[in-house]
């Protein structure tokens, strides 16, 4: 498979259609035009069809050939904030507590600011796909979007237009570089405006 150096691009519809085809992927000129209107502007892919087709693997191989990690957001029915941004690690942090008020260092706003730290955030595939450091922005997979329910699909859809994230403990938190966003339904039920 051929990789593009440093993660670069495809400069053309042309190159589009041979980086799906260095992974084995046959893509059309319509489906490859799409593909690369979408690197160009950086804005998400939304693919629709039947199960099986090929939709989830264009994400695959897109990380491969461009050579950026895959983090890959398998939506479901229930799908919440905490399994899909982030949470804190609530055992660690009460360990912390305890250790603190162990220690006799139990000034409430100094245990608060550590339990409430990078130390203890868990980044969901969200927030992973938003903190990557710039150049090296990976393909962000959302993978059959039409699972979850409205309410986390108006806020996931929020999120991916400005690429940020706020968590209220430690402030917003905005992509250096956007990552490259496939989203993927099976039309189990109508998605809303993307």
């Amino acid at each position: 498979m051929t990789t593009y150096a440093n993660g670069a691009l495809p400069a053309s519809i042309a190159e589009t259609m041979e980086l799906l085809e260095s992974g084995d992927y046959l893509a059309g000129t319509a489906l490859s035009t799409v593909l690369f209107l979408s690197l160009r502007m950086k804005r998400p892919l939304f693919l629709e069809g039947e199960a099986g087709v090929g939709k989830t693997e264009i994400a695959k191989v897109l990380a491969k050939a461009l050579d950026r990690p895959l983090i890959r957001l398998q939506c479901y029915e229930g799908l919440d904030i905490s399994s899909a941004v982030y949470e804190w690690n609530y055992p660690a942090q009460m360990l912390e507590i305890r250790l603190s008020e162990a220690a006799g260092s139990a000034d409430r706003q100094t245990v608060e600011s550590n339990i409430f730290s990078e130390k203890y955030l868990i980044r969901r595939p969200v927030l992973q796909a938003i903190s990557a450091e710039a150049g090296k922005a990976p393909v962000f997979l959302i993978d059959e979007l039409d699972r979850t329910d409205e309410a986390f699909e108006a806020f996931l859809l929020e999120v991916l237009s400005d690429f940020q994230v706020t968590i209220p403990e430690l402030g917003t938190i905005r992509a250096q570089e956007p990552p490259i966003v496939i989203i993927t339904t099976n039309r189990t039920r109508e998605v809303h405006d993307t």
